[in-house]
């Protein structure tokens, strides 16, 4: 079992968390059932599904896990995206929080890239 609380990525994907919590401030409220809820749960689950991830014996579990943070990070960029061209975020604000995302987005991939280079034990 891994320390989630030690892995870099789980920490910047909380970071993230709590930044697009802060940008979604803004947002119009009728979108709170709509757009807001589906980032926050989106950016949720980048760090959720690294801490969940720890918990699986297997590498396999493990980069399960990982490939899920990985697309719900996918997810929050293309909903951000989206919002900025509603113009309820400004394109300032968008890059300097797709800078950072992008970042997550290759670390977690990078992860995943050497979860499945590990080599399974053999049982002799």
């Amino acid at each position: 079992m891994r320390n989630f609380r030690d892995m870099h990525i789980w920490n910047q994907g909380m970071d993230l968390a709590v930044d697009a919590y802060k940008i979604l401030k803004q947002f119009p409220r009728e979108e709170e059932y709509g757009m807001k809820s589906q980032i926050r749960k989106a950016a949720v689950s980048i760090p959720s599904n690294i801490a969940e991830g720890c918990s699986r014996s297997s590498q396999k579990e493990f980069k399960h896990y990982l490939e899920i943070s990985l697309g719900s990070a996918f997810e929050v960029e293309n909903d951000f995206i989206l919002a900025q061209r509603l113009e309820m975020i400004s394109e300032k604000e968008l890059n300097g929080f797709l800078e950072k995302l992008h970042i997550e987005q290759k670390q977690i991939n990078a992860l995943v890239t050497k979860v499945n280079n590990i080599k399974p034990r053999s049982n002799s």
